[in-house]
């Protein structure tokens, strides 16, 4: 009995890795409850104590001291508790050790589920106080088994579940993978607690520069703020506590080893890791590299700057469908517009045109003199009538005044016509003589003859 009760609770103890008083305390607790169960008196308060040495199993009922018993299950008289114990009194408590009958197999069998329950709830305990310190920290698990909104990972003695919303995206998942996971939290439930770790947290990366950089983990090198899209890229603010200290080169280590066996762990994830400033305008710029920044111009008051690049630059600094510029912003902390120096060169020359002079209003009509008198209207002037003889006398006029100018029209045509004239008289002289020399030359000679004040051209036959 000694033997097999020795070995039976370091058997527990190891499988269940738990304690032997734990283990112990277990069996006491699932020996009294069938003790209880087999006596059908279930109110009683009873006690089953465990020597693991020797292995007699001991049981006590409690009970209550007092003047005159009500509940015989919980209350006994002074007299009956002063045979127990001689110095008992009213008031206190007394265990009263009572012997139990054979226990059958029924009994026995209730006090295995009960150990084995008991067994399991000391388990999960034990296992909440551990990872309940641990919150916040890397623990490494593997895959169990895979639903589709859900993983379940094996960590240690516990199990643990990987959310859908705290997958990355993109990232394969098979059983029997081993990954690092951040330790979210912790939720106790009816089944005991559930471990809920992710891998897309910003702060998964921020363990991992622990793990890996020894200046990180010393307080060397100080992360300041992590901005992170898992499964795409993450930019880290880095600065140190040291001037001789170069925090970008401990964090990227000989040839960028450091930083490449973080990458590895969050299956090539890219990673930035810049300088951290004080001002914010560098600060800014850096958060936008690898772009070149040419000037920035920051409102504290609206934590708001406007950034200006190079044109050749203004792709990469807003990056692939705003990326880049949306990291930054989550990095620093501030809205900022990126302005290439083109557009800048372009509203500067529209702001220093002059401005455009504007016309004089045109003056209202006065309503009072200049001593503020108002103005009196002119009184309409009556029109005199005309005389018939002065209109007769006008028509008399227009009518001379034409007939003049018909006439000089006239003399103007005949003395054009009179000089048409002469210079055709002097034309035919000239015509006829020169005809005269040249006639009997030959066939297809041209005379002209006069017909009706009119020159003609005849061939001759």
């Amino acid at each position: 009995m000694k033997t097999d009760l020795k070995a039976a609770i370091a058997q527990l103890s190891a499988e269940r890795n738990l304690p032997r008083d734990v283990v112990l305390g277990v069996l006491e607790s699932a020996l009294a409850s069938a003790y209880k169960k087999d006596t059908g008196n279930l109110d009683q308060d009873v006690l089953a104590k465990v020597d693991a040495s020797t292995g007699k199993i001991s049981f006590y009922v409690q009970k209550m001291v007092v003047e005159s018993v009500e509940d015989p299950n919980h209350e006994l008289a002074v007299e009956e508790a002063q045979k127990a114990r001689a110095s008992a009194q009213i008031g206190e408590i007394v265990f009263i050790e009572c012997k139990p009958r054979d226990i059958g197999r029924i009994a026995a069998q209730a006090a295995k589920q009960v150990v084995l329950q008991r067994l399991r709830e000391a388990e999960q305990r034990i296992v909440y106080e551990e990872f309940t310190n641990r919150e916040g920290e890397v623990v490494t698990g593997a895959i169990q088994y895979l639903e589709p909104r859900r993983i379940y990972v094996r960590l240690n003695r516990t199990e643990g579940v990987l959310p859908l919303e705290e997958q990355v995206p993109g990232e394969r998942y098979h059983r029997g993978q081993r990954l690092k996971f951040y330790l979210l939290e912790i939720l106790e439930g009816g089944r005991g607690p559930q471990i809920v770790v992710s891998r897309s947290h910003p702060n998964l990366v921020r363990r991992l520069f622990e793990l890996e950089i020894p200046e990180v983990s010393s307080g060397l090198v100080e992360l300041k703020a992590i901005a992170r899209e898992a499964g795409h890229r993450t930019k880290v603010a880095v600065a140190s506590s040291q001037d001789k200290v170069d925090p970008v080169g401990c964090c990227l280590g000989p040839r960028g080893i450091r930083l490449q066996s973080i990458i590895n762990e969050l299956k090539g994830e890219k990673i930035d890791v810049i300088q951290w400033h004080s001002d914010p305008g560098m600060f800014i710029a850096n958060a936008l590299g690898p772009a070149q920044v040419a000037g920035t111009r920051v409102d504290e008051e609206r934590r708001a700057a406007t950034v200006v690049v190079p044109d050749k630059q203004l792709t990469l600094a807003i990056g692939k469908e705003g990326q880049n510029a949306r990291l930054a912003a989550k990095l620093t902390g501030w809205r900022f517009d990126i302005r290439s120096m083109s557009a800048v060169e372009a509203e500067r020359a529209v702001s220093e045109e002059p401005e455009p002079v504007e016309e004089a209003p045109v003056p209202e009509i006065m309503e009072k003199d200049i001593f503020g008198e108002p103005l009196v209207e002119a009184e309409p002037v009556e029109e005199e009538p005309v005389e018939e003889e002065v209109v007769e006398e006008a028509i008399d006029f227009a009518k001379l005044m034409e007939s003049s100018v018909e006439t000089q029209e006239e003399g103007q045509i005949r003395f054009a016509e009179e000089i048409l004239r002469s210079s055709a008289k002097s034309d035919t002289s000239d015509k006829a003589k020169s005809g005269a020399k040249g006639k009997g030359k030959g066939k297809g000679a041209k005379q002209k003859k006069k017909t009706g004040g009119l020159w003609s051209e005849e061939l001759d036959d």
